[in-house]
């Protein structure tokens, strides 16, 4: 029997975990289905993590944050043969991607309702191939900018479970938050910038479907950033 994982401190990247009352429907998702799909911290992680999925899968892809999902359904329903991991402590959220994942019959998603980090420190070393980090709560305030999770520590995560060229893809329209991760990750030996050109950093990475953080954004007259860093 595998021995019970260490407790530790959970770090605050996330604000409130709930929302308004959930629909009938959606508490029985979140009782049978999530956990069907949830990741078991409490077991060592496989060392090929394509065994999380019913089918085969030749990449592993972590989305941190997801919000109201409609990124990573996409994202899963256009790339069958990618295992995809999302992580989204935000009880509401949560319970409306399992409404899509039920009704679109998407077999490749594994979940995990809490802290990302609990997360990062599970996965084995070099075992994921990207990871996306999109529109993150920005912590605008200055005296809240330790709880930002683009940070030298989850820097030093993400570098241990990326492959070797692996990606770490980041957007916001928070100009201060793009500055910040621009600078921290320049900062880091682990990453290296892909931008080539001044419009890369304009440019929506591809197939990108847009979210309704981004739909907003642009109805309050704010552009968005889109980084890729490479892990070297």
């Amino acid at each position: 029997m595998s021995e019970p994982r260490r407790a530790r401190a959970t770090e605050a990247f996330f604000g409130r975990r709930k929302g308004k009352p959930l629909r009938d429907r959606q508490a029985a998702h979140l009782e049978h289905l999530l956990p069907v799909l949830k990741l078991d911290l409490a077991e060592p992680a496989p060392r090929d993590l394509a065994s999380l999925f019913p089918g085969p899968v030749d990449r592993i892809r972590l989305e941190i944050g997801f919000g109201g999902g409609e990124h990573l359904v996409h994202r899963a329903a256009e790339n069958p043969s990618t295992g995809f991991i999302g992580v989204e402590p935000f009880i509401n959220s949560m319970a409306k991607l399992l409404g899509q994942i039920e009704a679109r019959e998407i077999q490749n998603i594994r979940l995990y309702d809490d802290d990302a980090t609990q997360v990062l420190d599970w996965l084995p070393a070099a075992s994921i191939d990207q990871i996306d980090l999109l529109y993150p709560d920005p912590w605008p305030k200055r005296k809240h900018w330790k709880r930002r999770f683009v940070s030298k520590a989850n820097l030093d995560r993400f570098a241990r479970i990326l492959k070797p060229g692996g990606l770490l893809c980041f957007a916001s329209d928070i100009d201060s938050y793009v500055n910040w991760t621009l600078i921290h990750c320049r900062d880091h030996a682990a990453f290296e910038w892909t931008a080539e050109r001044p419009a890369d950093w304009l440019t929506p990475f591809a197939g990108w479907p847009s979210t309704r953080y981004e739909a907003k954004a642009r109805r309050e007259g704010r552009s968005s950033a889109y980084l890729t860093f490479r892990r070297a």
